[in-house]
């Protein structure tokens, strides 16, 4: 078989970068979808209103592939941690998740759950 010695071209497109502030997963036999959200307060000028900007990337591999991206985070975690200590959950997140909890004990239906957005 004759090697095919021309130059490939390669066109590379740079995702912008984005900050996830929560993430969520799903899962079909085929496939893994990770869906990032960044979720950021507004306030509209002209109503004075409070208001939300929810910006999703979406990332969809296929079971083996998801279980490789566990592999790897949990190895640069453990590096990061070696060099830099335990990752604790923020004392912000904590101080979050009591004031939830209290509310909802005090709500009449506290035995429906609310949607937590602190990951």
């Amino acid at each position: 078989m004759p090697e095919n010695k021309e130059p490939v071209n390669i066109a590379i497109i740079d995702g912008e970068p984005f900050f996830a502030h929560e993430m969520s997963t799903n899962f079909t036999p085929t496939q893994f979808t990770l869906d990032f959200k960044c979720i950021t307060p507004r306030v509209d000028p002209r109503s004075k209103k409070p208001s939300f900007l929810l910006k999703h990337n979406v990332v969809m591999v296929e079971p083996y592939h998801a279980k490789m991206i566990l592999t790897v985070l949990n190895s640069v975690i453990k590096k990061y941690e070696e060099e830099y200590g335990a990752i604790k959950k923020p004392k912000a997140i904590e101080n979050a998740e009591k004031k939830q909890k209290k509310a909802m004990s005090t709500k009449k239906n506290a035995d429906t759950e609310t949607p937590s957005y602190l990951g």
